[in-house]
């Protein structure tokens, strides 16, 4: 311990020095940063091909200052604004790639659609969350009346969830 060094120096002093903002940014730097899982983040990448980092030796990602402000952009739509993963995309088409400050809050059919997909990953674990772990079967689907409308809706996220996550292992196929 240095002699007469109060003990707020010494813990800052041992702290990584910071990073300069245009500087390039690790995988977990990003999820610490943006407050989501690093899963997310590469599943994000097979979702949007707007997000692009760069990858090194062994698979290492760095993102670019722009590819931070896209994801940030990306989880502020769709877990504040309440945009689902198509309508983000649908954004991104529409914008040429760019995400505006502007976009109002999602319609009401987009907040429930994005409500049932988050309801059903909840549901069930996913092949993309659980590297090399098969996910459990949906729960047995109990009909008490064939025009239940929250049954449908439900079938339909399943369904959506399942497409979603065969889209995103087509991706991890060699060409």
């Amino acid at each position: 311990m240095l002699a007469g060094a109060p003990m707020d120096e010494l813990a800052e002093a041992r702290a990584k020095p910071k990073k300069a903002p245009n500087a390039f940014r690790t995988i977990s730097e990003v999820a610490d940063e943006l407050h989501i899982p690093q899963h997310v983040l590469r599943f994000w990448e097979t979702k949007f091909p707007q997000v692009k980092p760069l990858k090194r030796g062994g698979g290492r990602r760095y993102y670019r200052p722009d590819d931070i402000s896209l994801l940030r952009r990306i989880s502020d739509l769709l877990y504040i604004q309440g945009y689902t993963i198509k309508g983000v995309q649908r954004l991104l088409r529409e914008g040429g790639g760019k995400l505006s400050d502007d976009i109002p809050p999602a319609t009401e059919a987009e907040r429930a659609a994005a409500a049932a997909e988050r309801a059903t990953q909840a549901e069930q674990p996913t092949l993309l969350s659980l590297p090399g772990i098969m996910p459990m079967p949906p729960a047995p689907i109990q009909r008490n009346d064939p025009s239940d409308g929250v049954e449908i809706q439900r079938l339909r996220a399943l369904l959506h969830h399942a497409l979603e996550e065969l889209e995103a292992l087509r991706a991890l196929l060699p060409r």
